[in-house]
């Protein structure tokens, strides 16, 4: 099903505005949401060597959404709300199994999102995401468009995972299995967060983030072929380091930057983990 639906999606996005008015782009999009909404397709998926493979027919798929939708009135509860018919909310109930707490949280059409996730308010999920089983998404946290999040992740409040939708073949941000993400962090423009690592509370992180590993003593960065990524079982905490220009050494100035401070070992929780490095 996944192969025919790219096929039908790669056919609709070569039609003109007027052809796809008058052809049947309405089936075919809902096909393609309820697929995303199901988690039988995504922006990016593991290839099972430990590497993330984007599918940027999905991310054009969900761009065909928004070409394709017209403004339409969507106020509830006497509250004014007004955009594309095609990008409405994800439809929810008792059985899909996931805990969303009353208070304002919002998740969008186009979203997976796994049995035991818990929403906590006021939270927001973006079209295109994925969300796999037991992640917390807590009070307002935001899941930006396409961003991939794996089991038993704790995104806390105030956290900030970036979106991306063009160009169609930039990765998403992605976040591994059993990492926790620390009060008002921000991670963006497609940083790989590998599994089980912990992220203190502030931490930023994006293309042009330089991380530096105490542990290891070495420099993490991005290259133009691949992404900043944030080593499995690492723990980061905010930092700074000097800017040595004579006008920074003259007013003490210095620059924030993301330190890797210890590594977790299986005996050691995550909360464990970042209060001993905190120490």
């Amino acid at each position: 099903m996944p192969h025919i639906l790219q096929q039908q999606t790669e056919t609709a996005l070569a039609l003109s505005s007027e052809e796809l008015q008058q052809g049947s782009i309405e089936e075919l999009l809902k096909e393609f949401l309820d697929a995303l909404n199901r988690g039988e397709i995504r922006s990016a998926e593991p290839d099972g060597l430990g590497n993330w493979r984007v599918n940027a027919w999905v991310k054009q798929g969900i761009l065909l959404c928004f070409r394709v939708g017209r403004m339409t009135d969507v106020s509830r509860g006497g509250f004014p709300f007004f955009d594309k018919h095609t990008i409405g909310l994800r439809p929810v109930s008792l059985e899909d199994g996931i805990r969303i707490v009353p208070g304002g949280t919002a998740i969008r059409t186009g979203c997976y999102v796994a049995k035991g996730v818990i929403c906590m308010p006021p939270s927001y999920i973006n079209i295109g995401s994925y969300i796999d089983e037991g992640t917390m998404v807590d009070s307002h946290a935001l899941v930006g468009t396409c961003a991939q999040i794996g089991k038993r992740v704790h995104l806390s409040a105030a956290a900030q995972i970036g979106g991306v939708l063009e160009p169609a073949g930039a990765r998403p941000v992605i976040i591994e299995d059993d990492v926790m993400v620390g009060g008002n962090c921000g991670v963006y423009e497609g940083v790989i967060v590998r599994r089980r690592a912990v992220l203190g509370s502030g931490v930023i992180l994006n293309a042009s983030t330089a991380v530096y590993d105490m542990v290891n003593e070495q420099i993490l960065r991005s290259s133009p072929n691949s992404p900043l990524e944030i080593p499995e079982n690492a723990v980061v905490i905010p930092g700074a380091r000097t800017v040595n220009s004579i006008f920074g050494t003259a007013h003490g100035i210095s620059v924030a930057t993301p330190l890797i401070v210890k590594y977790r070992d299986e005996k050691t929780d995550a909360r464990t983990a970042l209060e001993d490095a905190l120490r």
